[in-house]
């Protein structure tokens, strides 16, 4: 028979012997976060002793005002706020799921509603000086149910503390374009497909106005008219297409569905997707 072992003894005998969750569940791995800007930019991560909330993230660049933030992980919009000229001015959270949440601050601009679903690499607003800052940076923490951890950016994790160059590697399909921004505000991703390697299909839907809406974004010969096209076709209505030579996306193709059922595709060059009548609900 075993003897009861004591609460602090018990827990080091199953630690040793390799047992996980005596009382606590084990650390949620968390998402491969990128830099929250357009693939290529290189911006300085600033971390100092005394920044609040502690283990933020400031990221500095001559010129940063105006420039795309980007989510830095797929999730799904929590908080659209704005504290005025105080503390983080207009400020995002986004859910990543397992505990795990991004926030950004100081922006100009909000493109994102609060229960968007948003990709890695959507537009979510601009960077600016909003709030409580003297000059223009993105504040952005990554936290573990409910605290601020130490950042990691790729895989690498942020020195602390210091000013530290970082190259974006966000969504490096090399578009600087999103579904959501060639769609509109409103509009969250509700199903895509991969074109082997091309680029991508999105439908998005809208719930205010009832609208799907379809664009298809290049991942080959960025910047160079090339063929490229989206459709969308209403159950019971005339497919309409949006086709031609397009230097990063073909569409935005918008038509109001509601719950009558959707087939939806697009191509670029000689790779395409066509669904079957789908998203019915």
């Amino acid at each position: 028979m075993f003897r009861r072992l004591g609460t602090g003894l018990a827990a080091v005998v199953l630690a040793a012997l390799g047992v996980v969750g005596f009382g606590q569940a084990p650390a949620s791995a968390a998402p491969n976060f990128q830099v929250p800007f357009q693939c290529g930019q290189t911006v300085t991560a600033a971390t100092f002793s005394g920044h609040s909330p502690q283990n933020s993230v400031d990221f500095q660049k001559s010129g940063i005002t105006g420039m795309p933030v980007l989510a830095s992980a797929a999730g799904t919009v929590t908080r659209v706020a704005n504290e005025g000229n105080v503390s983080y001015g207009r400020w995002i959270e986004i859910d990543h799921g397992s505990g795990w949440r991004t926030r950004y601050a100081h922006l100009s601009t909000q493109s994102v509603s609060v229960g968007q679903k948003v990709s890695l690499g959507t537009k979510i607003g601009t960077a600016g000086a909003t709030g409580g800052v003297t000059g223009p940076h993105l504040h952005y923490e990554q936290r573990l149910n409910g605290a601020v951890v130490k950042a990691t950016l790729n895989g690498v994790a942020v020195p602390y503390y210091g000013h530290t160059s970082f190259t974006s590697k966000n969504n490096c399909n090399g578009n600087p374009h999103s579904p959501t921004e060639v769609c509109g505000s409103g509009y969250s991703v509700i199903d895509e497909a991969g074109l082997s390697g091309a680029g991508t299909v999105y439908l998005l839907y809208n719930a205010s106005n009832k609208n799907n809406c379809v664009v298809t974004l290049k991942a080959t010969s960025l910047g160079t008219a090339s063929p490229t096209a989206a459709f969308l076709e209403v159950q019971g209505k005339t497919r309409v297409t949006d086709s031609g030579n397009f230097t990063y996306y073909a569409g935005p193709v918008r038509q109001e569905a509601g719950t009558t059922c959707v087939k939806w595709g697009g191509s670029v060059g000689t790779n395409s997707y066509s669904s079957p009548f789908e998203h019915c609900g």
